[in-house]
């Protein structure tokens, strides 16, 4: 077991288990050292979306942030996936969120926090990132918040 693995289980954290099968999309693309993510959404192992709706509405925003967290373990679970070994990962380099907003809501970096406080806890220094939030009229499956990320290899 790796380090980042061990520091996974310390925390407590158990990355959901995946099934990709009959998914057109590629979940990952690696260029030049760095490792490409698609978009991560709120799901469960089901693959079904575990909060729903728009923020500043039907969501709360410390809803919000727990989804924008569960789209950082689904990125880890994508990235373990992929490269084999969280140990790989020599840092995350960019981060694009966008959160599904009601009219009147403004605060997205706050919900993306989910996500890079995420990258933070697992990764320590390593998981500081460069990062954009934004507010989006609608997101794939009604979830309130996806995350794409970037991470450089070792």
């Amino acid at each position: 077991m790796g380090m980042i693995e061990n520091r996974l289980e310390q925390l407590g954290i158990v990355l959901p288990e995946k099934d990709r099968r009959g998914k057109g999309a590629v979940p990952a693309k690696e260029a030049g050292g760095l490792l490409y993510l698609s978009a991560q959404l709120p799901l469960d192992e089901n693959g079904k979306p575990v909060y729903v709706g728009r923020v500043g509405s039907e969501v709360t925003p410390e809803e919000a942030y727990q989804a924008a967290r569960l789209c950082g373990l689904n990125a880890l679970r994508c990235v373990a996936d992929y490269v084999g070994d969280l140990d790989r990962v020599e840092g995350v380099v960019k981060v694009l969120g966008l959160v599904n907003s009601s009219g009147d809501f403004s605060s997205q970096p706050a919900v993306i926090n989910g996500f890079s406080d995420l990258m933070i806890e697992v990764f320590g220094d390593r998981g500081l990132h460069a990062r954009s939030a934004m507010g989006a009229y609608a997101l794939p499956m009604n979830a309130p918040v996806t995350v794409d990320c970037i991470f450089k290899l070792r």
